[in-house]
């Protein structure tokens, strides 16, 4: 395998690795807003587990916002790469304004996405968080010590295409790595899909709402 069609169909795959955690009331898959929703959406529907997200915004450089320095996740759980900041000489006031900025976004998103909805309960459940992949890894640590925080009975990241270093930081915080494509080296997420635009807060919504309906008709059935 090379290259994924669009994150859905990374979804459908990377579901078929996950078949042991099927239709069990355990388990609840969370993603990684945005592009991690439309792979989540797949695994859930998949594997009959009810979809949600946890907002994550990468702390990105001044010049370069794809060049990860840390992140921020959803209970103000913060990460940074204090030797990355260090060998590139960002000062406190440029990091600080950074990470208010990501923080209003992040702030924003939960608004948008959860609405009235209140966050999960994941204490005693199998956790799968999800993302359309891993190049530094930094999102999905703040992600992963965040839901540390509620008490899961275990907690599995999958994804569909990660870098080794990546894979490596996060077997030490996750109980597994679930992983379809681990190239390396690993030059960007986006390369090994041909589909890799960006996923809009609409698509966001409206899997979120597909995903509901399925689960609540599923209970009802």
């Amino acid at each position: 395998m090379n290259r994924f069609t669009d994150r859905r169909a990374a979804g459908r795959l990377l579901a078929q690795e996950l078949v042991s955690y099927a239709n069990r009331s355990d388990v609840i898959v969370i993603a990684l807003p945005r592009g991690g929703v439309p792979v989540g959406y797949e695994v859930a529907i998949r594997l009959g587990a009810p979809l949600d997200v946890f907002v994550v915004r990468k702390i990105g450089t001044p010049w370069n916002e794809e060049l990860a320095i840390g992140a921020v996740a959803s209970g103000g759980t913060l990460i940074l790469d204090n030797p990355l900041i260090s060998e590139l000489r960002i000062d406190k006031a440029e990091l600080d304004r950074i990470i208010a900025t990501e923080m209003r976004e992040l702030e924003r998103r939960e608004a948008l996405y959860r609405g009235h909805r209140r966050f999960p309960e994941l204490a005693g459940r199998v956790v799968i968080v999800v993302d359309d992949g891993l190049a530094t890894g930094a999102s999905m640590l703040a992600a992963v010590r965040a839901i540390r925080q509620h008490s899961p009975a275990s907690l599995i990241v999958a994804v569909p295409v990660a870098s080794r270093s990546a894979v490596a930081a996060v077997e030490k915080v996750a109980d597994s790595c679930v992983t379809l494509m681990v190239p390396e080296p690993l030059y960007g997420v986006g390369m090994y899909y041909d589909d890799f635009s960006q996923t809009s807060d609409s698509e966001v919504l409206a899997l979120l709402e597909r995903a509901a309906q399925l689960q609540a008709d599923t209970l009802t059935n």
